[in-house]
């Protein structure tokens, strides 16, 4: 019981930390902290409009969140969500205009498959460098989300460019047939549901598959797994692997249900605040769900902090940075408790 409070207790602690620290740094700018943070809420959750506007940002932080959570439930830091992200969305919008693909359910579930395909082989590569290279995953990922954006630039901007975009170099534009339609008419896309269905299904794999065990003893105990006989190697690779298909799953449904094609604002950084949002649900894919739509709603009032009292949109992202200090001081904090709890029961 007293671990889950502390679970819990800990990260909403550290968040109401972040809303402090970040109220005081806005006083600074002669903004009211209490205005601040009523229209963080209005912004957010104010109303239908808001709403529409969170859980949409909330489908691609979901997933993002979860390329970190799952290699880090194996023991691996892995921060290169947003390459993959890019990558699938570029996959999607690529192959829509060179492959035969049917329109309809088949065709876009075949271009989803595609775009994940990507993220997993990408992010599964700083798994492989780990494993038979000694590379520290932490960095080889990072690298390879700047290399991914890189490469995502030059073809964007020259081969796949579609001679059409002038102003805004982009790929071609997807067929109707290839869209991912809003749920009921709403702003709010079918990839909420795919984000839902993938963090439910990946807590279920972790809790209560052999595989996701094994995983889970590869991350927790090394020594254990190596004594158990598992093989760590291939765990790692899947849990990598896994991560990167969902983040390269973001980016295929954000072309297909956003931005209708591949440019440059497929570039959101949603593969860098899923790195807060998994550390904040402490790798829990159940918990990412509620802990993606506080922040899709965090930026979702981005623009409203802009309109209302004069601060810069990207004010969203000092406030995130914030949290994140914070998050991180705390999992110190756990740390520290879990050590002297150990002292006084040896």
């Amino acid at each position: 019981m007293r671990d889950t409070l502390y679970d819990i207790g800990l990260p909403m602690l550290a968040l109401a930390a972040a809303l402090g620290v970040f109220g005081v740094f806005v006083s600074f700018a002669g903004v009211n902290p209490v205005d601040v943070w009523l229209i963080l809420f209005k912004g957010a959750f104010g109303d239908w409009f808001s709403w529409q506007n969170t859980l949409q940002r909330a489908a691609p932080l979901m997933l993002t969140a979860l390329c970190v959570a799952v290699p880090a439930r194996a023991g691996l830091v892995v921060i290169g969500a947003e390459g993959a992200l890019v990558l699938g969305g570029l996959v999607y919008a690529a192959a829509a205009h060179a492959l035969a693909v049917p329109e309809g359910v088949a065709g876009i579930a075949t271009l989803c498959l595609l775009g994940a395909l990507a993220g997993a082989l990408w992010v599964a590569l700083a798994g492989w460098l780990r494993q038979y290279r000694g590379i520290n995953e932490t960095i080889s990922s990072l690298l390879l989300a700047y290399i991914a954006i890189g490469l995502f630039k030059h073809l964007v901007e020259g081969p796949l460019r579609d001679p059409a975009s002038l102003n805004k170099p982009s790929t071609h534009t997807l067929a109707e047939g290839l869209r991912i339609s809003g749920i009921g008419g709403s702003d709010v896309h079918w990839g909420l549901v795919l984000g839902l269905l993938a963090c439910i299904g990946l807590w279920a794999w972790l809790r209560w598959s052999a595989s996701g065990f094994a995983v889970r003893v590869v991350g927790g105990n090394p020594r254990t797994a190596q004594l158990m006989g598992l093989p760590a190697a291939r765990l790692i690779l899947v849990a990598c692997a896994l991560g990167g298909a969902c983040a390269g799953l973001a980016g295929a449904v954000e072309v297909a249900a956003v931005h209708t094609n591949a440019n440059v604002s497929l570039i959101a950084f949603y593969g860098y605040t899923g790195i807060l949002v998994s550390f904040m649900a402490r790798h829990n894919p159940l918990a990412i769900i509620a802990v993606a739509i506080l922040f899709g709603g965090f930026g979702a009032a981005g623009s409203l902090l802009q309109r209302r009292l004069g601060l810069p949109d990207a004010s969203v992202l000092v406030l995130q940075g914030i949290a994140f200090v914070l998050i991180l001081a705390s999992e110190a904090l756990r740390d520290v408790n879990w050590r002297v709890r150990s002292r006084r029961t040896a």
